[in-house]
């Protein structure tokens, strides 16, 4: 199997978290994909999950309730432990859904509102550091 060459930041959608054209960082540092929520609410074995920001672009007001949903440790850059949780969603890459697992964080103070990490990345892309918007700019030829 062949891989796509993306580039560190690109702009995808998730479609089914109602979020379009979102800019994202291509982190290779990260193993885990991360993506930005200001409200999470568990109750009832559910997971209610507010996607919204006044910051980053294409960030309107998403509710989404999850059912299946895990929690998961995250070791930041400064090597700070959190415990997260995470969900699977899909996100587009080059016109192709692919299914990916992201924890939930706020990235309100961040200038990108999702990272794409390794375990995303693996068997499926290689990075091209020098380039951006390779998927998006794909879609749209």
């Amino acid at each position: 199997m062949s891989k796509k060459i993306i580039g560190r930041a690109d702009i995808i959608s998730f479609p089914k978290l109602g979020l379009f054209d979102i800019n994202v960082k291509v982190d290779t540092g990260a193993y885990t994909s991360a993506i930005h929520c200001s409200e999470i609410v568990e109750e009832n074995k559910t997971l209610k999950v507010t996607f919204h920001s006044d910051v980053h672009e294409n960030f309107g007001k998403t509710e989404i309730v999850f059912d299946e949903y895990s929690r998961t440790n995250v070791k930041s850059s400064n090597g700070f432990k959190e415990n997260r949780y995470k969900i699977k969603s899909e996100v587009i890459f080059f016109g192709k859904t692919y299914k990916i697992n992201l924890t939930l964080s706020t990235r309100d103070d961040m200038r990108f509102p999702v990272l794409i990490g390794r375990q995303f990345l693996k068997r499926k892309f290689l990075v091209d550091v020098d380039l951006e918007n390779v998927s998006y700019n794909y879609k749209n030829k």
